[in-house]
């Protein structure tokens, strides 16, 4: 699994030390980590964060210096021929976005530190070149998101036909990308949570609560 050097870790203010990704296997961080579904986003300060990603796009933001970050999982709404569908798409992906960005900045972070990471956007079900056109539309909006809101990206991985398995240690930003050549069944699996989530971009979801394996 590609990955991004980890620093040495750090000790904590009372004394006791954080735990050493740097001396763990990329399973053994996957095992430790909070899922982030699709629709959902997480903040943490130390415990590492996973997501498997298709069409969809996670952005990783992260302070350095505060040591925290956190992920979101987002895909736009499908365009459809009305007047709002537009600006029902922006706000979607804003939200996706701000509520993240908000959050950190509720635990601590100053926007003026914050980097980020982004992956995603894969077409892994073609139906009529429609996969395609979901992915780069995210990948895009994710891009213009960050530079309009002058937040640089060090890191991204977009598009291709591939799904992405990805994870994120928020205290000091490092991140591990997979990109996987996907079965006809896996990609019917992820497919399906994508509709799923799809489904209910009209009410934006919070902070995802749950805690998966994949």
């Amino acid at each position: 699994m590609g990955r991004i050097p980890l620093a040495e870790a750090r000790q904590q203010p009372e004394g006791r030390p954080r735990m050493d990704y740097a001396s763990l296997p990329a399973r053994e961080i996957e095992r430790l980590s909070r899922n982030v579904a699709p629709g959902a986003w997480a903040v943490e300060r130390e415990r590492p964060l996973s997501t498997l990603l298709g069409s969809c796009v996670a952005v990783c933001m992260f302070d350095v210096q505060a040591r925290v970050g956190g992920l979101n999982h987002f895909m736009l709404p499908n365009m459809q021929r009305s007047a709002n569908s537009e600006v029902d798409s922006l706000l979607a992906g804003d939200y996706a976005m701000e509520a993240l960005l908000n959050a950190l900045l509720a635990q601590g972070a100053r926007k003026a530190r914050i980097q980020a990471k982004a992956f995603g956007g894969g077409t892994i079900i073609d139906t009529a070149g429609q996969s395609f056109a979901i992915g780069q539309r995210n990948a895009k909006f994710a891009r213009d998101w960050l530079q309009r809101e002058g937040i640089p990206v060090i890191a991204s991985d977009f598009l291709g036909p591939w799904s992405r398995k990805l994870l994120f240690v928020p205290s000091n930003g490092d991140a591990w990308c997979k990109r996987m050549v996907t079965s006809h069944a896996t990609a019917e699996v992820i497919a399906r949570e994508e509709r799923a989530y799809a489904a209910t971009l009209v009410t934006p979801k919070g902070p995802d609560t749950n805690v998966e394996l994949f």
